[in-house]
């Protein structure tokens, strides 16, 4: 059985303590990233839509970049939202720019009505060059 390594991006382990999870776990060569949220560095909701979105795509980042991946290794996305059909142009948007070329990630994007006061949570299966 592969062991289970924790990875926590640079400056932010006290909001996962917190909280009691990991920022993202490695086993072997996959990488599981929790949910990243567009989080300010206290751990507050960034108000604007787009801009939370564009931070949780930088948290994500700071995270692969803890474990030694960057989006070109993401090989499966879910989303969740709590107003897709309002959201998806916005995040859209942001995501075409993170993954610009083929073959783009698996995704799956989920309508849901709670996310803890965000309103737009990225999660992502990794595999570790």
């Amino acid at each position: 059985m592969a062991k289970r390594d924790a990875i926590f991006p640079a400056g932010r382990q006290a909001l996962y303590e917190i909280n009691r999870y990991s920022a993202a776990i490695r086993s072997g060569d996959l990488l599981f990233v929790s949910g990243q949220v567009g989080s300010r560095e206290d751990g507050s909701a960034e108000p604007d839509f787009r801009k939370q979105v564009e931070l949780a795509f930088d948290n994500l980042a700071n995270v692969l970049k803890a474990a030694g991946a960057g989006f070109d290794d993401i090989v499966d996305v879910t989303t969740f939202h709590t107003d897709p059909q309002v959201q998806f142009e916005t995040v859209s948007a942001v995501r075409s720019k993170v993954f610009a070329t083929q073959p783009y990630p698996n995704w799956t994007a989920v309508g849901v009505n709670w996310l803890a006061g965000f309103d737009f949570e990225i999660k992502v299966i990794a595999r570790l060059p």
